[in-house]
């Protein structure tokens, strides 16, 4: 996996699921700038607001004994990934969404 892609991150202790970019990854941890999974339709709406502030995502860092499995955000069949979904709901992809906080 590479820096950018789009990744769901399972880690244990206590058990949670993120999804976000990867900014890094290498035998100390994990960097994301993401949510955690369960957030993610409350994201989308945030984005979406008309009237909101732009919502960015925190960058994160794991220890790699915290994390359980790194999985990229593809689509299984006919249902879609994450990602997919989110640029079908916003309209531009997150990247580059995220492109707009740098």
């Amino acid at each position: 996996m590479e820096p950018n892609s789009i990744v769901i991150l399972s880690l244990h202790s206590p058990k949670e699921k993120l999804w976000g970019s990867l900014v890094s990854m290498n035998a100390s941890g994990v960097t994301v700038r993401g949510i955690d999974l369960n957030s993610f339709d409350d994201f989308i709406r945030q984005v979406k607001d008309p009237e909101g502030e732009r919502v960015g995502l925190p960058t994160l860092f794991f220890p790699m004994q915290r994390v359980e499995r790194i999985a990229l955000d593809e689509p299984h069949g006919s249902i879609p990934s994450l990602s997919e979904r989110f640029e079908q709901r916003v309209g531009r992809s997150l990247r580059d969404y995220l492109a707009l906080f740098v």
